[in-house]
């Protein structure tokens, strides 16, 4: 409500008349509860610092900001992780304490255990991905470490996680994709699976996909509803990761058009695509900002056209933006967001501000029509916001 209060607000200072006498810029609906209260999340990430007895070699949880930012152990959020993440957790924990090398907690201060990342899926499945700093350590070492890795997961106390694949990634930076520095399958398969509205998908290593699987489904039914797309429609799925919102939706459009930053996310959707079968989607790997322009500069299908966009919490890029606003034929777009009250608001004011030349905005500015949230993150403040602008 506090979001399309200031939305509605902010647009006001633009000129636009879009506060309604509730003082909200467009309807509101009922949060959308998740079929799914405890143990929901997939996905987990594991960091390594000093513990509350000040052991530096303890996996734990964070929890808050700032000074208030507290490690909590495996085990002490179960309302929101699965089961399954936290025995991988406490071997990790138990591998790093034997080991002779350091955690590395602040980078300039050396050391080389980072963090670990587990993912799950229905079929129960289990991938970890652990994060090492190679320092200054050569390919010997670093090819003993890998070894010593597999041989606990595989051979010793860590068989109790039944990993489905393990990966280790040399990283010297806060955040690394598989470009800039690989993913090693250290043992099992290379991706795990999930089904999602009975739609096989595989998942890699860095490829996203939303951690509440249950809630994810309820939220691309709506999204299908919302989109209004008939036979004859082309679904533009922008920041499409593995393909799930698009492919889930190819049955009832002509065509799915995906575009996606993390390449290996976009093979994962190609895949996706074949392995079950549909064959009307296409999907471009790169920035958006950089394949969207090029895509929607020269187009000429008389086709009906809707967006989905699904940014990170960082939004959308402004070219995409001004991409989707200067091309007519977009009458309907649909932003889900993870964060509205970020980086997404600056979205919304471009979406729906009035045509202004200097910024090469000159498309005819959508309004919001319809809000509603999803309990995407139960336990937890946070809420999935869907929004839809129409022209």
């Amino acid at each position: 409500r506090k979001i399309l209060q200031t939305l509605a607000s902010r647009l006001e200072k633009l000129g636009i008349d879009a506060q309604k006498p509730d003082g909200l810029c467009c309807p509101l609906q009922p949060v959308v509860p998740s079929p799914i209260i405890n143990g929901y999340r997939n996905k987990s990430t594991f960091s390594v610092n000093r513990g509350p007895d000040g052991n530096p070699k303890t996996v734990g949880l964070y929890v808050g900001t700032g000074r208030g930012q507290v490690m909590l152990r495996p085990g002490q959020l179960s309302s929101l992780y699965h089961k399954c993440h936290f025995p991988s957790a406490q071997c990790y924990e138990e591998f790093i304490r034997h080991s002779s090398l350091d955690p590395c907690i602040l980078f300039h201060e050396g050391g080389h255990w980072r963090e670990l990342v587990v993912r799950t899926t229905r079929h129960g499945h289990t991938m970890a991905i652990i994060t090492f700093h190679p320092q200054e350590l050569g390919q010997e070492a670093l090819a003993t470490q890998k070894a010593l890795l597999k041989e606990f997961f595989v051979c010793g106390p860590g068989t109790v996680c039944a990993l489905t694949s393990l990966y280790f990634q040399e990283s010297t930076m806060t955040r690394c994709s598989h470009e800039q520095s690989p993913f090693q399958l250290l043992h099992g398969e290379p991706h795990i699976f999930e089904e999602v509205l009975g739609l096989k998908f595989r998942i890699s290593p860095d490829a996203f996909f939303q951690v509440n699987t249950g809630a994810a489904e309820v939220l691309y039914q709506v999204v299908g509803e919302l989109s209004q797309a008939g036979g004859d429609t082309i679904l533009l799925d922008i920041c499409c990761g593995t393909g799930t919102i698009g492919l889930s939706l190819a049955h009832q459009v002509s065509k799915i058009i995906g575009i996606e930053v993390v390449e290996k996310a976009v093979e994962d959707a190609r895949w996706n695509a074949a392995f079950n079968g549909i064959s009307n989607c296409e999907f471009h790997s790169g920035k958006a900002e950089a394949v969207l322009p090029q895509l929607l500069s020269s187009w000429e299908d008389a086709r009906p056209l809707v967006a989905v966009v699904n940014p990170s919490r960082a939004g959308l890029h402004y070219r995409v933006v001004r991409a989707i606003r200067n091309c007519k034929p977009i009458r309907r777009l649909l932003y889900i967001s993870c964060k509205p009250e970020g980086e997404a608001m600056r979205n919304f004011l471009e979406l729906c501000c009035p045509p202004d030349p200097g910024k090469k905005l000159a498309g005819e500015p959508f309004a919001p029509t319809l809000a509603i949230p999803f309990d995407m993150f139960p336990h937890t403040v946070h809420c999935e916001l869907v929004l839809l602008f129409t022209r």
